[in-house]
């Protein structure tokens, strides 16, 4: 069984690979554990909420678009709908990934929008109490840092939960097409 199907299987929010509905990551009670689908870049363990996830795909090739930022590798169709492909690697100031087969791509939803995530590999789904979860350190004046809603460590390391919203530094608007946020 592939990595891709495994996280399939074993996840609410997936089915075999496909998109199923699910309730809002705000109509989920308190009480219920917070659920992360792990990733890595590089040898960093990142996770992002399972809720927001609608699928985990091989990469693939996309479509390169102009004047767009850097992290923004191109567009992908996926079934019809066209998802910007975000490449973390980039977007944390790490450089470019060198894209190939063995990386992935996890499909979220933030808002409306499908965004895909490029990433190096699937770990793991991992829960945890929402109590559990630590501040960032603000040490430094970073941009990385403000990806991040906060970190978990787990007996495999420690995870950097990632906001998403934070992430793409966008406005979502249902008749918008995505566009960088203004800055004051």
């Amino acid at each position: 069984m592939t990595q891709m199907q495994t996280i399939a299987a074993e996840s609410p929010a997936l089915e075999g690979g496909q998109p199923i509905a699910s309730e809002s990551s705000g109509a989920r009670s308190s009480a219920l554990p917070t659920q992360v689908i792990s990733f890595a870049i590089g040898d960093e363990q990142y996770g992002v909420d399972i809720m927001a996830v609608r699928e985990i795909k091989g990469w693939s090739e996309i479509t390169h678009l102009p004047k767009q930022p850097e992290y923004v590798r191109g567009v992908l169709n996926l079934r019809g709908v066209i998802v910007p492909i975000i490449d973390l690697r980039c977007r944390f100031a790490q450089g470019l990934t060198e894209a190939s087969a063995l990386h992935i791509v996890i499909i979220v939803q933030i808002a409306s929008r499908q965004v895909g995530l490029l990433a190096d590999r699937v770990l793991d789904i991992v829960s945890f109490e929402t109590a559990q979860i630590q501040p960032v350190p603000r040490i430094a004046n970073s941009s990385r840092v403000g990806f991040l809603s906060g970190l978990v460590t787990t007996d495999s390391g420690m995870i950097a939960v990632i906001d998403l919203a934070n992430l793409l530094s966008i406005q979502v608007d249902d008749d918008e097409v995505m566009k960088p946020a203004m800055s004051a």
